[in-house]
């Protein structure tokens, strides 16, 4: 999952200025701090030169000592290499410090003061800038004042955006994606799939039913609610709801002979039909017969929309259709998760993977442990956390901030899960342990302090998850040093059961199902629990603990009878599966045989190409684990789309744009897999020696999960921009039969396949999914792609990823906009031409610049995107 972090990066910096206090001895606001990378690869080795520029802009000078200067930064910075005057250190986790040197002479009014520093890796685009810059004054250690917003300058240079002298991946051209787009065709749109996900069988019909204000719904009367949502729906087209009787119209009939899920549509002039055994199976008919309306239907009220006929025959290929969201690194509202929901209902998606908790932030409200929100739920500066966590992510020394405070209510949660369950989407918690842990740790030993301060030493230690005395030293790969829960530890049970028995109550008083409980499971460091007292303790009394990799299986063994002993089955990350042993002396993971036979449910996130790991989804499933294929080479949705600067998001596990979801061969994913994680064309060699998937396994693949970790996504409008499109990827491969190029031998004809697969799959994402999107509930923020651009023999011409965008160009160094010309083929002007796509509101995708040389000739390389 998350060991991705090596090669980290946090987001760009927002949130307005602190206002001035009465003690700060200088102004705050009148600071402007710029930040760039000098270099990768910084004396030949993996780390990256950076500087800070910090700027004097007030009437007096900043001093030379008294202060301290903080940010959130996820590279590790070496200390001891800093420059100007400070000195580097680390809080804990993403958090660090700079402060004054003896040598260090202040800043006068006007004049800067450059910082240089060294840290680990290396730095590509803004989101690996530092985040969250604020002062704190020795004389008020206590409080910070919010720096204002840090201008990161652009990369533009090779020694600052290649990783290493091997990288051979720059930063992405507008040639670079004229050339991938360039055997894209354009499809009319009456000539385009109206069903999507693809359906099983469809048959085109002859005329259109009208449907108009008047309309009845006959349902079966186990189809109540679908009925009721879809006459909610028809009503915002219409103007009207539909009536509710036995006119003619649309009838929703069961059929008991149907699969669970299932469904038939059938579409004549005369009505609509829509067959199903169960709600769900309904539920996606409506869903289809949403998707056959004409797609500019959500712009506007409608008097009558015309529903083409069609015969449809459809069930999905997987039971699990999930997308997980992480609201802990960075806090997102209910009405995002809501937007969420509908979108995942819209496309098929049955599973809501709720990432509640970890290391930034705990996110839901547990009745009788309110520490758990109060402190585990908010960040801001503080000097010992028993008010509130660390600054992480960027978020700043206010707790008001948005994105790092924050959590759901009882009631919040309540209305989520009932707002999932009417959409047939089952939500499945995560709470993270044991590793990922420290919002609970550091909650509960606030809550240990406050109960032990009023003597009630049984209540204060009833829940605690850490040994006080433990001298354990280590690091998490997100740099912290204290974020395990000690598993030795009895009230660590007693915890856990308590908070899966206030789930449960959710679930029942929402009336949702809740079958399993994601525990966690990755990423606990080494060196955790080797110097814990009540380990020590636990190994003499348990002699099948022989050593602190044992532990391991004595938690989950433990966890697994928690969550029987209360009807639910266990789920984790792939580690949970894993059990350490040796080969020729050196380590190795094998899947534990123990857990083998318990039903336990995995995420294996970890298909690196090139990783040495690309095969570890199979040996689990092969060995009788559940597997949801949730790899970050295709499904981690927080990547970036491409090596671009300007592009948000990480890369270590290589760029995501929405091809990688779409040519994601579940059951061999090493056939169609493109790309390694830097982005250089895959070796098939890597692949010798790895386990296929078994026919055996192949019954163990439960489903496909997209994933979105929120580290650089702050706000609902990077939220949307960093899923879609990519999700439509995900809930066609979820959805959708095997396509025939996964199962063509023959690879000449799988690619021929394959192309004119992709060809219609990008015509109706952008002629009918984006468009029906631009309105469909509210309308969302989805990333617009950038154009291609070329010169030839001077001519410029322009192409684009998702055909149905209109591209408008300017030719006086102006930005384009919607009124801008528009491309409609090669154009002969000369000079700095910029291109931008719009969708059907006036929204403008990211400039592509091109220069057209008053001499012409061919050029092979476009300008920086």
């Amino acid at each position: 999952m998350q060991f991705r972090h090596l090669i980290l990066a946090c987001s760009l910096l927002t949130g307005a200025v602190a206002p001035l206090h009465a003690q700060a001895p200088f102004d705050a606001s009148r600071i402007k701090v710029s930040w760039e990378v000098v270099e990768n690869n910084h004396k030949g080795k993996a780390q990256f030169l950076s500087a800070f520029t910090i700027v004097n802009k007030g009437k007096t000078a900043f001093p030379s000592k008294g202060w301290q200067l903080y940010f959130n930064f996820v590279r590790s910075i070496k200390e001891g290499a800093t420059t100007g005057g400070v000195m580097a250190a680390h809080v804990n986790g993403d958090l660090y410090k700079i402060s004054p040197a003896d040598n260090n002479k202040g800043i006068a009014p006007g004049d800067s003061l450059r910082i240089e520093m060294v840290a680990d890796a290396w730095a590509v685009n803004f989101t690996d800038a530092p985040d969250g810059l604020y002062l704190v004054w020795d004389k008020e250690p206590a409080k910070g004042y919010r720096l204002p917003p840090l201008e990161i300058r652009p990369s533009t240079q090779p020694k600052q955006y290649l990783r290493f002298p091997g990288d051979k991946t720059a930063l992405t051209t507008p040639a670079d994606v004229y050339a991938q787009n360039k055997n894209i065709k354009d499809i009319p749109a009456e000539q385009l799939p109206l069903v999507f996900p693809t359906p099983q069988e469809v048959v085109p019909g002859t005329g259109a039913y009208a449907l108009q204000t008047g309309i009845q719904i006959n349902a079966a009367p186990v189809f109540a609610k679908e009925a009721a949502c879809l006459a909610d729906e028809l009503g915002k087209l219409l103007g009207a709801k539909p009536a509710t009787g036995s006119g003619n119209g649309i009838a929703l009939e069961q059929d008991a002979s149907l699969a669970p899920e299932a469904y038939s549509l059938q579409v004549t002039p005369q009505g609509v039909s829509i067959k199903a055994a169960d709600g769900a199976g309904m539920f996606y008919g409506i869903q289809t017969l949403k998707s056959i309306l004409p797609p500019a239907s959500w712009a506007g009220v409608q008097k009558t929309i015309r529903v083409p006929a069609i015969q449809v025959k459809d069930a999905p290929r997987y039971g699990y259709r999930a997308f997980m969201l992480d609201v802990s690194r960075n806090f997102h509202s209910k009405q995002d998760v809501f937007r969420l929901l509908e979108l995942m209902a819209l496309y098929k998606l049955n599973v809501f993977h709720f990432h509640l908790t970890d290391d930034e932030g705990w996110r839901l409200e547990i009745p009788g442990l309110p520490e758990l929100t109060q402190v585990g739920g908010r960040r801001g500066h503080t000097v010992d956390e028993k008010d509130h966590l660390l600054p992480s992510y960027g978020s700043g020394p206010e707790v008001t901030d948005t994105a790092g405070s924050g959590f759901y209510t009882r009631q919040d949660f309540l209305e989520i899960l009932k707002y999932a369950t009417d959409r047939h989407i089952t939500v499945i918690p995560e709470i993270e342990t044991p590793g990922h842990a420290r919002a609970a740790v550091k909650a509960m030993e606030a809550r240990y302090a406050k109960l032990e301060a009023q003597g009630k030493h049984a209540e204060a230690t009833q829940y605690l998850l850490s040994d006080l005395q433990d001298k354990s030293v280590y690091h998490s790969v997100q740099n912290w040093n204290d974020n395990v829960i000690n598993v030795a530890l009895p009230s660590v049970y007693t915890f856990l059961d308590k908070v899966v028995e206030e789930l449960q109550a959710y679930y029942k008083e929402a009336g949702a199902p809740l079958e399993y409980v994601h525990m966690g499971g990755d990423e606990v460091p080494a060196g955790v629990w080797t110097k814990s007292p009540v380990v020590a303790a636990l190994m003499q009394q348990d002699k099948t603990i022989k050593n602190t990799d044992d532990l391991w299986y004595y938690y989950y063994g433990k966890v697994y009878s928690l969550l029987k002993a209360r009807g639910l089955k266990q789920y984790g990350w792939e580690e949970m599966g894993m059990r350490k042993t040796s080969v020729d002396g050196k380590p190795h993971y094998i899947p534990n045989p123990d857990f083998s036979n318990n039903g336990f449910m995995v995420d294996v996130w970890n298909n690196v190409m090139g990783g040495g790991a690309e095969d570890l989804a199979y040996r689990l499933a092969n060995a009788n684990y559940k597997v949801v294929l949730s790899g970050v080479s295709n499904m981690y949705f927080d990547m970036a789309y491409m090596k671009s600067f300007e592009e948000p998001g990480f890369y270590w596990g290589g760029f995501v744009d929405i091809d990688k979801p779409f040519y994601f061969i579940p059951e061999n994913y090493y056939k169609n897999s493109k790309v390694d994680a830097l982005g250089n064309r895959l070796n098939p060699d890597i692949f010798k020696g790895k386990d296929p998937l078994t026919a055996y396994g192949a019954g163990n693949i439960v489903g496909v999960q997209g994933l979105l970790w929120s580290e650089t996504v702050k706000n609902s409008a990077r939220m949307e921009y960093m899923i879609l499109p990519k999700l439509l990827g995900l809930a066609e491969r979820a959805w959708a039969k095997n396509p025939e190029w996964a199962t063509e031998k023959d690879s000449a004809r799988s690619e021929e396949l394959y192309n004119k697969a992709w060809n219609t799959f990008v015509n109706v994402v952008g002629k009918r999914e984006l468009v029906r999107l631009d309105h469909y509930n509210g309308g969302y923020n989805y990333r617009i792609p950038t154009p291609g651009l070329q010169v030839n023999n001077g001519a410029v011409s322009a192409n684009i990823q998702l055909p149905g965008f209109t591209l408008r160009y300017t030719t006086d160094g102006k930005e384009p906009d919607n009124k801008s010309k528009i491309y409609t083929g090669p154009i002969t002007e000369k000079g700095t031409i910029r291109f931008k796509a719009f969708d059907t509101r006036g929204r403008g995708s990211r400039t592509a610049t091109i220069i057209n040389p008053l001499r012409a000739q061919t050029l092979s390389k476009g300008s920086d995107l």
